[in-house]
């Protein structure tokens, strides 16, 4: 990793993490409205589907397929997430699930950055000054680099970083009409918005490898959070995802919510999304052995 690529990260990390004390302080005994709120729920769920839908079932997984306009859409939406470009984002997590919990896994607590407390931080911010964005795309995401449009995607990355500050700014002018209506979404869902997400998504890559419940027959130590599964809109059912891979559905019961899933469906029954790939209640049995991790 060059110099500019870790202080870029290390920017990414803290810039809305100051943000946070930032909104304290100025919103402090201030009622946030219900423009504030809607702005943020709106950028929240655009960019996270775009990370959880878009980066990571449709373009890492082929979970569903869908038309090259929408794929491109979703792909940038992802990007504007602030997790890093299209390409780099798959390479990654391609590369997670090909050595997962085992040396070359570039984000997994139990290697790489210590034991304990050290590979749980290791896991969800250390990796990103480390190993982020080092998984060779032209040998984990041979289909993206060859994909035009998407490395287009790719390279726009830093002005898809500017649009996901400017358009939560115009939203807010526009609903208040004042500069201040302005700023206070910029700040409450621009940054924050971003902060909030890079931790949850973070907190998969941790967490879900760290505590949770099992109940399938795989090699590698992935857990399910319960708690964790709405504001992931569903990713938190990690350990279902790697027992399944490829499954368009990570919530594989029926009080698991898995709102991306739901999204999928959604894309299904609007003809917008085909070739949904569904685990069936025999396949899951037939891996199923239930544990709990402590």
């Amino acid at each position: 990793m060059t110099r500019l690529q870790r202080n870029a990260n290390l920017a990414a990390v803290v810039i809305p993490f100051l943000a946070v004390f930032v909104a304290i302080v100025l919103l402090w005994n201030r009622e946030i409205g219900p423009a504030d709120l809607a702005i943020f729920a709106l950028m929240y769920l655009l960019t996270g589907f775009g990370v959880t839908v878009g980066y990571h079932r449709l373009l890492t997984h082929r979970s569903f397929a869908t038309s090259k306009h929408l794929e491109y859409l979703l792909a940038a939406l992802g990007s504007m997430a602030v997790q890093g470009p299209v390409i780099e984002w798959v390479a990654d997590h391609r590369k997670h699930h090909a050595h997962t919990d085992e040396e070359g896994d570039p984000h997994s607590p139990h290697v790489g950055g210590g034991r304990g407390l050290r590979g749980l931080v290791h896991a969800h911010v250390g990796w990103l000054l480390r190993n982020q964005g080092q998984a060779a795309p032209w040998r984990y995401a041979r289909d993206l680099m060859e994909d035009r449009g998407m490395r287009r995607i790719n390279r726009a990355f830093p002005l898809l970083v500017a649009l996901t500050l400017a358009l939560p700014f115009a939203l807010g002018f526009a609903v208040t009409g004042t500069l201040r209506g302005a700023l206070v979404a910029l700040l409450f869902a621009g940054l924050v918005r971003v902060f909030l997400l890079h931790h949850v998504t973070w907190s998969v890559n941790s967490v879900c490898h760290f505590f949770g419940t099992r109940r399938f027959d795989v090699d590698d130590r992935s857990t399910n959070v319960a708690w964790l599964a709405i504001p992931s809109l569903g990713e938190a059912w990690h350990h279902n995802h790697h027992a399944f891979p490829r499954s368009a559905r990570h919530g594989l019961r029926r009080r698991e919510v898995d709102i991306s899933a739901l999204a999928i469906r959604l894309l299904r029954r609007l003809g917008l999304a085909w070739n949904v790939v569904e685990i069936t209640a025999e396949r899951q049995r037939a891996l199923q052995v239930e544990a709990q991790v402590s």
